[in-house]
Parts: structure tokens; sequence; C-alpha cells
């Protein structure tokens, strides 16, 4: 089965707790032992007698106050797919956490509180997904038994809301009205909103087309570890292993190892301790090649018909995640997938406001949530695909140099 991976997000008191909880609930996702402790610990109980917000929000003051204030991870399972759920604080000052939680979804579930419309939050969190590139959007008008199941409601917000996507280029979304407190189209069809012809959400999430890297096929490969046995039996042996982050390799391709720019051919492919002819993106791999050249840890076997990028200096958008404020001329390390470089903030271009997009002035640091599009320039050239082409090879973070913190969510341009 293949992994969805989603995050919900919205402002505070939509729902977004209620609803993870209701689709492990529902989905028969909880164990009995959980069962009894929730049945405990609730104080907002629905018909069931449960709280289901408390499923997600793990720490105590998230229960104490009702707010989720950091991101937490759920894993449930249907017949048809695996997940992994992301549920993203609401308030203003934790859009890192909503950052850091989105940065590997392929979906986001946006929730608007039917009484409230679209606000402030909801056009902010819409922006970070079209930062980030996620392709598929739902929105799911929560509460819809406070305005009476309201066909006429749920038509208006949707409209609002088609208006923020248009002018986001915000593509694949779709809409959803839905009641996470008593269970209406998540993974039943209600009986209160006749007039809704489409999906429950679980259904849509079921069979949603997922495949991130469809448009992009170029084969990438990033070593992650030289296999180097010197061992009687495997005397000459020497592999590499890693991901096929996307594309396809065959025995006998001939590749391009960057950034040394050295072109070389595929002698053996391993995977799974055996040799095969063909390996995927998405494998884990071996890859064997009949020249004897100076790989390490980070370095890329590529195809050579599509070459990725190969710079010192690169421009990117950088969420800022650290209370330290970010200045021009700081030093950190750039990690990019498995290879770790020192870089130096070269300029910082301008902030953007998440609210509208704008490309406001830099007049001073930036601070903590501000995101910010900067020249970084690396110690050793960086091996990359821009972020737009492929998230796989155009991600990356910064890391602080003496507290080893990541400070920096970094999108390459």
């Amino acid at each position: 089965m293949d992994i969805l991976r989603f995050i919900t997000a919205g402002s505070v008191d939509d729902g977004k707790s209620t609803l993870i909880g209701r689709l492990l609930y529902d989905s028969k996702n909880i164990l009995i032992d959980q069962l009894e402790a929730l049945e405990k610990q609730s104080k907002n109980k629905n018909e069931n007698g449960v709280d289901l917000a408390i499923l997600t929000d793990g720490l105590r003051a998230e229960r104490e106050q009702g707010i989720t204030i950091d991101v937490a991870y759920r894993y449930f399972s249907t017949p048809k797919r695996k997940f992994i759920i992301a549920d993203a604080p609401g308030h203003i000052q934790y859009t890192r956490n909503m950052i850091t939680g989105a940065s590997n979804s392929q979906l986001i579930v946006i929730l608007i509180d039917a009484r409230q419309g679209v606000i402030e939050q909801t056009k902010r969190h819409s922006i970070i997904a079209s930062l980030l590139k996620i392709k598929n959007v739902v929105v799911a008008i929560n509460k819809m038994d406070l305005v009476n199941y309201s066909q006429e409601i749920f038509n208006d917000i949707k409209t609002q809301y088609e208006t923020v996507a248009e002018k986001l280029g915000l593509e694949n979304v779709s809409y959803f009205p839905i009641s996470a407190f008593h269970g209406d189209n998540i993974v039943e069809a209600s009986e209160n909103m006749p007039w809704y012809k489409g999906s429950t959400l679980l259904d849509f999430l079921e069979n949603v087309e997922i495949n991130y890297n469809k448009g992009f096929q170029s084969s990438r490969f990033q070593v992650q570890y030289v296999i180097r046995p010197q061992t009687d039996e495997l005397h000459d042996y020497r592999g590499y292993a890693g991901e096929v982050i996307s594309g396809t390799y065959r025995k006998g391709d001939e590749i391009t190892v960057l950034p040394q720019n050295i072109q070389t051919r595929i002698s053996k492919l391993e995977t799974g301790g055996k040799e095969v002819e063909v390996v995927f993106g998405g494998q884990p791999a071996v890859i064997h090649i009949e020249d004897d050249v100076d790989i390490s840890r980070g370095d890329f076997l590529v195809k050579s018909e599509t070459l990725p990028k190969v710079e010192n200096e690169i421009e990117a958008v950088v969420c800022w995640l650290d209370k330290k404020e970010l200045t021009e001329g700081s030093k950190y390390f750039i990690q990019h997938k498995s290879k770790l470089l020192k870089t130096l903030v070269k300029e910082i271009e301008y902030k953007i406001d998440v609210n509208t997009l704008e490309k406001i002035p830099v007049t001073e640091s930036i601070k903590l949530n501000e995101v910010v599009k900067l020249r970084l320039k690396t110690a050793s050239p960086l091996v990359f695909d821009s972020f737009d082409e492929s998230r796989n090879t155009g991600n990356a973070i910064l890391i602080d140099e003496t507290s080893n913190s990541t400070v920096g969510a970094v999108m390459i341009l």
C-alpha cells in the first residue's frame, strides 16, 4: 500500500484535532486501552462519551488550554491506504510549526469554521500551501451542525475561498461540508445534508492521486553510504547505497557523478540484497560503477540526459525557525538530504508577507516565523533542482553551527 502524508491546518478552535480524532475513531483505529483512557480524560464529550481532540493533543498544556501547541503526528490505515497525519497549531506564533509539518505533506486539509467563513488565518495557511507547492488542497467547512447544515452558507464560503485559491494559483481544491464533532461526511455520508452529493472525506483521502513527482522524471540518486566491506569473500566490493529519489536506473546506463562532473557507467544494481536489472524512484538501492572514482556521502549519481544545477551560490525562500534573529553575514550549515555544507548568508533580499505574499524591504534582522528571500554562498558546490521542479531535491534546512539546532526551512529557487 502507498502512504498519504497530509496536514490539517486552520485557526484556533476550528476543530483540527477533533477531525483527526474522528477519522481514527470512526475508522476503528483506536485501541481499547486508548479508548478507556480517552473516556476518563474527556471534558468536552460528544454523543459517544469522548473528547476526540485529546487523541492528538498530547502535551499537558494542550489539554489544559484546549489548544494545539506542537505538531502532533498520528498514523492510521484502511484496507486501501496508510496515512500519516500532522496536526498543526492554529496560533499565529506557531506558524513555524505549521510550515515544518507541511514541508513533507502531499495534501493539506484547511478547516474553516462555518460560522466564521474565510478569515486571515485561512489565507495565511493557504499562502503557506502555495509557497510549499502542495498539490492537493482540501477545504473542510466544519461545524455545519452549528449553522443548521445550511447549503447556502456552505456555498457562500466555497465562493469566498475560490477567490483566494485563484489568487494563489491553487488548482486541485476540493470542498467538504462536515461536522467533526458529530461525524458528518467524515467516514460516513451525512443524512443531515442530503443536498451534498460528493464523497466523504475519508473516501477522498483513500483515492486521491498522490504521485508527487509525476511531472519530474529525471533520474536522481544521492549516495548515503559507501559500502566497502574489505573482507576476504568481498575483497573488491564497492557499492554506493542510497534511495532512488526519482526516475529509473538500469544496468549499463551512462551516469554522471556530481559535483565532480565525472562520466561513468553502471556495472551492477542491487536492492534487498539481490542483483537486479532496474531500480525505480522510491526504492533503496546499491549502485556499482565501472570506474574507480572518488565518491562520498552526499554526492549525486544522475543519468546524463537531464542534469541538475551545480552551484556555489543559491537563491532560496527560507522560513526562519529560531528565536535568535537572522542577519546578513551569518554562517550556518546547510543540510541537503545527505549532504552537509558550510554556508554564508550573502544577502537578505526581501521579506514575504505571509498574509498578502507582498515583498517587503528588509530594514532590520529577520525574526522567528518570518519568511524571507536569501542568497546563500556554500563552501563547495551544491547539487540541486529548483523546489518548483522537485520538492525532493529542492528543499534543505539551515543548522546553527554552535547549538546544532535547525533554524531555517529552505526552498531552493
